[in-house]
């Protein structure tokens, strides 16, 4: 079982953008999935959730689940911008 923390963080807004969240690993991308996901459920969101059991399960690479779960936060809009990216996610 893969536990690894990932090699850069994915935080995400929450509550009309008042707070934010933080997820180091895929472990913790499940629960977030699981329990704090906004209603808007789209295919990304399937394959995150995938991505991540997968990952937490050895049986993918973490930087998939990574990628696979900030995509779906960019398609839920719930993706905080670092503005050292210059305002916008690289997927």
């Amino acid at each position: 079982m893969d536990t690894s923390i990932w090699d850069a963080n994915v935080e995400l807004t929450t509550e009309n953008d008042d707070h934010s969240h933080v997820v180091r690993s895929a472990r913790e991308a499940v629960a977030f999935l699981m329990t704090s996901w906004p209603n808007n459920k789209g295919l990304s969101y399937a394959k995150a959730k995938r991505a991540c059991l997968d990952a937490v399960n050895g049986i993918r690479p973490n930087a998939e689940a990574r990628a696979a779960f900030e995509a779906a936060a960019a398609e839920a809009g719930i993706l905080r911008q670092d503005p050292g990216r210059g305002g916008s996610p690289t997927l």
